[in-house]
């Protein structure tokens, strides 16, 4: 088998309500979803979500392989971007390459990912994570409610700006999860995708933890503030949990070192074969293990595979327009079906008529760090759900 050509779409994911962070928030609740199809000669093709970025120089590295070889062909990408670094979106090129020939693999070994990776249950623990900040409390909690008729017990919520609001928001969800009759203590943490410093991470975060019992706080500073992070997690109650935006073994001994880090998170846009390193580097030092992603079905199949996988997030009920995954969520878990490879179906002529799409370099979208991030003096209200005026301060 030999890998012949590939192909790239944009699909979109229709979320029905604004979705953002401390930094911006997608109004329209639109966001892109780019694909990566990889075509074999023996017919079978393979599915990877992440971006294009450079993708023809680094899919000469791969041209003309065996796509089974998969792990050997990630590195054979890692040193074709050798002199520019393959950082950032080259990085999720690799990624989304390295998913399609996992899938390939599996489906030619006619087994789902899972069960070609060594995973014995194809149920993976979740926690719900709604990219919530744009959200009035009503909508708040319908949508908290529906991920609770799922039978989740765990929620992850958007905050950072203005810690009375972030307390009000936790308490709210709180109580629809314990409502739901599935726990009477839900678990509860608190996203801030890197908008403190670190002195108002431990002041925002010591102050929620009077009332409130957070399980971890997520990217309380920057993503390589080694020291930052390390500050923080001895100051507070929480886990800090980080390393979504981290890409490559050598971002994550650092933090690993400086005991910055106490749940390891690696997002699905990079790729199964970066899974998989992240979380033997962990489970070496005795850390846990969590994927992030909007679409995290790859990450899905290899956590079973791993001794210390800890929960995965689950952003969307819904596939992105076009996509369709053989995955359930049942009693608060990700339960992967039997499909060969991913599981994962494209309508490429769906897609390509669709006329949805998203602006994700807006000014105001969650992809643009604020100016004044890390260095406000008062809180931030929340922005308006359907203006885009600009953000009040309030009281700190």
């Amino acid at each position: 088998m030999h890998i012949t050509g590939y192909r790239t779409l944009t699909t979109v994911q229709e979320w029905g309500r604004p979705v953002g962070d401390a930094n911006g928030v997608f109004a329209d609740g639109v966001t892109s979803v780019p694909i990566v199809m990889v075509d074999t000669d023996e017919g079978i093709t393979g599915v990877g979500m992440g971006p294009h970025h450079d993708i023809d120089d680094i899919f000469a590295a791969i041209e003309g392989e065996d796509p089974r070889g998969v792990t050997a062909l990630y590195d054979r990408m890692l040193r074709q971007t050798f002199k520019a670094g393959h950082a950032g979106r080259v990085f999720g090129t690799i990624g989304a390459l390295d998913t399609a020939l996992w899938d390939i693999k599996a489906q030619a070994a006619g087994q789902p990912l899972w069960r070609l990776l060594g995973g014995r249950d194809r149920t993976v623990a979740a926690y719900a994570s709604g990219l919530d900040i744009g959200l009035t409390d009503e909508q708040l909690v319908a949508v908290y409610g529906e991920y609770a008729e799922h039978g989740l017990r765990a929620a992850k919520l958007k905050g950072g700006l203005d810690v009375e609001r972030d307390k009000h928001r936790l308490g709210l969800v709180r109580q629809v999860l314990a409502d739901a009759g599935h726990t009477r203590r839900p678990g509860l943490m608190l996203d801030a995708n890197e908008c403190w410093n670190r002195k108002q991470a431990v002041r925002h975060i010591g102050e929620i933890e009077r009332d409130l019992d957070l399980i971890w706080v997520e990217e309380p500073v920057r993503r390589w503030d080694a020291a930052g992070l390390a500050t923080v997690s001895r100051a507070v109650r929480a886990s800090v949990a980080t390393g979504e935006n981290l890409t490559g073994l050598e971002q994550y001994r650092p933090l690993i070192a400086a005991g910055a880090v106490d749940v390891v998170q690696t997002a699905s846009v990079w790729g199964v074969t970066h899974f998989l390193r992240v979380a033997a580097l962990a489970h070496a030092y005795d850390l846990p293990v969590s994927p992030i992603g909007t679409t995290p079905i790859a990450l899905l199949h290899a956590a079973t595979s791993v001794p210390n996988h800890l929960t995965s997030e689950l952003q969307d009920l819904h596939p992105a327009i076009g996509v369709s995954v053989d995955l359930e969520v049942e009693d608060g878990a990700f339960v992967l079906g039997e499909s060969p490879g991913l599981g994962v179906t494209v309508d490429e002529h769906l897609i390509v008529a669709s006329t949805q799409r998203s602006n994700t370099s807006a000014a105001d979208s969650p992809n643009v760090r604020p100016e004044d991030a890390g260095r406000r003096l008062l809180a931030v209200a929340e922005r308006a759900r359907d203006t885009a005026t600009p953000r009040q301060p309030a009281v700190w």
